[in-house]
């Protein structure tokens, strides 16, 4: 009996890489012991990405396709791939061909010949990206994992294979504010990684600028990690701390030297220092807030318009 492997394509704006795509997986299928089942998720694009997708389909009855309301983001893209994939192997891989499709049949032999749970990938270097985006991107691997419990790898990609067991235990985990790459590390199955060297995209423009990445590392750090919070607990406690020895130097002046009017410009930038970090601290717990009350609504973390069921097949076609 011939095996299923699910392989997860997270598509925005993605016309021009698709079909290049499909073609490096076609090739890659040929050698391998599995039944491709191809899960495209159109995360609410706004060129042809879906009607690419239709094409495909039309030729290829294992490729499936899932397409969202509207833009979700990757997460919730990769959730629901996750959810609909059947296979008892499952893959991530990002539709650029950034992930190289020659690695799955050495993925899948270290799955077998380790029995581990989980083969991941990282990049070996990060050549050809800003030098920017790599400095804070260094400085987001060592500062989460000072941070946080859960342990994640430099340069890690989303790119991975995974058995059925751990694709369920990650579906276990549906709250609305999700970060996958701690989601992967967090569920504790076996996984061992395997480097290669950064590639450029294939066709078309990333969809991620600098804040985006920012802001995705940001929320990375709240999901997965207190010290935020005990940092702004500890900014109070100093504040009044010092604060507390401030009034006190003040009286014993005043007491001693009378004047008490002189120092007001110090008094100024106190109370200004003093104000700043509480505007920090609770701009840290509102951070922590807004993620509590997106969890409390209880949204669905995506909504689909339609997939390859609502299709017609080529008999039913006009």
């Amino acid at each position: 009996m011939i095996r299923t492997l699910s392989i997860i394509v997270p598509c925005f704006n993605e016309e021009e890489s698709i079909p290049l795509f499909y073609q490096e997986m076609e090739k890659i299928r040929e050698g391998l012991p599995y039944r491709f089942e191809y899960i495209f998720v159109n995360d609410g694009s706004g060129d042809n990405t879906l009607k690419v997708i239709k094409e495909i389909y039309q030729e290829d009855k294992n490729v499936r396709y899932i397409s969202f309301s509207r833009n979700f983001g990757k997460e919730a893209a990769i959730y629901a791939g996750l959810q609909h994939s059947t296979g008892e192997l499952v893959t991530l891989m990002d539709v650029d061909l950034q992930d190289p499709p020659e690695l799955l049949p050495e993925m899948i032999g270290l799955l077998k010949t380790k029995k581990i749970d989980c083969v991941g990938t990282r990049r070996a270097d990060r050549k050809g990206e800003p030098k920017i985006r790599s400095f804070f991107a260094r400085q987001f691997y060592k500062l989460i994992n000072k941070v946080s419990d859960t342990k994640m790898v430099d340069g890690a990609r989303d790119f991975r294979l995974m058995t059925r067991q751990m694709v369920d235990a990650v579906l276990e985990l549906s709250e609305y504010n999700r970060f996958s790459k701690g989601i992967f590390s967090w569920v504790g199955f076996e996984t061992e990684y395997i480097s290669f060297e950064n590639r450029e995209r294939q066709a078309g423009e990333t969809s991620w600028s600098f804040w985006e990445l920012f802001n995705y590392s940001i929320n990375g750090i709240i999901n997965f990690s207190e010290v935020p919070l005990n940092i702004a607990s500890l900014i109070g406690g100093l504040s009044c701390l010092f604060s507390g020895v401030a009034l006190i130097f003040i009286i014993v002046r005043a007491l001693i030297f009378g004047d008490p009017t002189s120092g007001w410009p110090s008094m100024v930038s106190i109370f200004l220092f003093v104000g700043g970090m509480q505007l920090l601290s609770l701009g840290i717990i509102g951070k922590y807030l807004g993620k509590i009350f997106l969890e409390t609504k209880k949204r669905p973390i995506y909504l689909v318009k339609e997939t390859e069921k609502d299709s017609p097949s080529e008999g039913q076609e006009n």
